[in-house]
This record gives C-alpha cells, structure tokens and sequence, in this order.
C-alpha cells in the first residue's frame, strides 16, 4: 500500500477533518481571551465595515473585517464558539439527562408511565419550537438562562424516544429475566443491566444532537430571541450583516461558514459513531 493509499485508507476509518474543525472550536472556545486579537464589544466607529485584511482597503487591525460598529469580526467569530459551546453543552445535558431517564422508565414500565411519556413527546413534537421561544423571551425576557431552558426542552424528546425503543428490547433479554428471578430492585436492573446497552445509543444522539442544537441557537438568535446584546453569538452576527451582504458581506460569511462547519463536523462525527458503536452495523 502506497503512502497516498495510506492516507486515504485513514481519512475513511477515522473522523480527522471533523474532529481536527472540532478541536479547534474547542479551543477557540475554552482559550477565546487568549485568541482573540481584541475586545468582540469594543466599537469604533472609525473602522466600520473595514474589509478583511487580504482585500482592498483592508487593514492588518482586522483579520477578517469590522463590522457596522467597527469590531472586530474575527474576535467576535471566536467568542461565538464559546457561546455555541456553553449554551449546547449545557442544554444537551440537561435535556440528554432528563430525556434519557424518561425514556428508560418509560420503556421499562410501560403502561400508564409509558403513556404519559410518550404524550408529551407528541405534545412537544406539535408544537413549534420558534413560537415557543418567542412567546417565552417576550414573557421572561431575553437571556442565556431562557435560551438553554428552550434547548433543554426541546432535545430531552430525541433522547427519550430513542431510549424507550432500546428498552423495549432489552428489557426481554434473558440476563435481564435473570435479575429479576434474583430478586433485584427495578433501579438497579435499570442501572447495572439496561443502561449499558442503551449509552452508546445516546452518545450516537447526543453527539447528532449538538449540531442542531447549535443550528437552533443561531436561528433564535437570528430572529432576537436568542443571546442577548453585544454578547456575541453566530446568529446575532448573521442577521446584524444581512442588510450589508452587498457592501460588506464578511460580516454575515464569516459566522455563517462556522455554523455551517460546525454542524456539519457534528454531523459526520456522529455518522462515524453510529457506525462504529452499533454492533448491528459492525457486523454488517
């Protein structure tokens, strides 16, 4: 095997270029004071819409461009991770957690329990989540609180869906007819003889679910229901440069072509998740 068929050999078994966009959203979002060339905030007005610095009229002050106000775009592209990072993570555990506990009973028990669960999964399937979002910033205001409440509410069905469906199955397992004639406690068939069968299920969603939880924040953001002002975030950025895409389209590309990367790097990672941890795959 040649170097070059090497090469494409690795690029298939392994997730290099998501995880190598992934780990650079990581670090961009951990290390964003050390990164960024200035405050994302900080205005002049001086240098609004100042191009990018390999075009014309450019200035090696802005990397990537100003934008209306004069700030930075690059600082503001970097600080935009760190929120994308913190409002998904935080709503993926939360609804993740929540969402895998109901499913897990839900399939468990079955009956009245299996009913209700599944109820408000419909009930959340039905309505939109855009016109919820509106209707809760206008009541409770605008904040990163609100936000992660929203996403929260909106991934713990996914989970909940796929975990009652793993249940169903592995609840009829012989080990688990074992434990019960041994005499042990719901919880603990739960936790020691379910749960590892469905972890790998709900890393394949979780890991799926953050694309689109990020794709969610910046679509709330774009339409000001989202992260409030002047914290940056991608969807606020998109929609401030939308009015100036003929005159000054870096500051609309720049956070645009991050969402797009982003979501697709999560993604491709999860395709190759699924792949590898479904043992039905594998053997196929």
């Amino acid at each position: 095997m040649t170097a070059l068929e090497s090469i494409a050999d690795n690029l298939r078994r392994w997730p290099i270029f998501p995880g190598a966009i992934l780990a650079l959203l990581v670090i961009c979002g951990v290390f964003a004071p050390y990164m960024a060339p200035r405050d994302p905030v900080q205005a002049s007005l001086r240098a609004r819409n100042t191009p990018p610095v390999w075009a014309a009229k450019g200035s090696a002050k802005y990397l990537l461009g100003a934008d209306q106000q004069g700030r930075d775009v690059l600082s503001r592209v970097i600080y935009g991770a760190r929120v994308s990072l913190v409002v998904a993570g935080v709503a993926l555990g939360i609804g993740g957690l929540v969402g895998t506990v109901l499913g897990m009973i839900s399939g468990y028990f079955g009956g009245w329990v299996d009913e209700i669960v599944m109820r408000l999964i419909d009930i959340m399937l039905a309505v939109p989540l855009i016109l919820i979002a509106l209707v809760v910033v206008i009541v409770m205001g605008q904040s990163m609180t609100v936000l992660i409440a929203i996403l929260a509410i909106n991934a713990w069905s996914g989970f909940a869906r796929q975990a009652r469906a793993e249940v169903l199955q592995l609840k009829t397992m012989d080990y688990v007819s074992m434990a019960k004639v041994s005499g042990a406690s719901s919880l603990r068939i739960l936790y020691q003889h379910i749960f590892p069968g469905v972890v790998s299920t709900i890393i394949i969603v979780g890991t799926l679910q953050v694309g689109n939880l990020i794709l969610t924040e910046a679509i709330l953001s774009f339409l000001g229901a989202g992260i409030p002002p002047p914290m940056p975030s991608w969807g606020s950025m998109v929609s401030d440069g939308r009015t100036y895409l003929g005159s000054a389209w870096w500051i609309a590309f720049f956070p645009g072509i991050s969402i797009f990367l982003t979501v697709l790097a999560f993604n491709f990672l999860g395709d190759w998740l699924r792949d590898h941890l479904d043992p039905r795959l594998r053997q196929s």
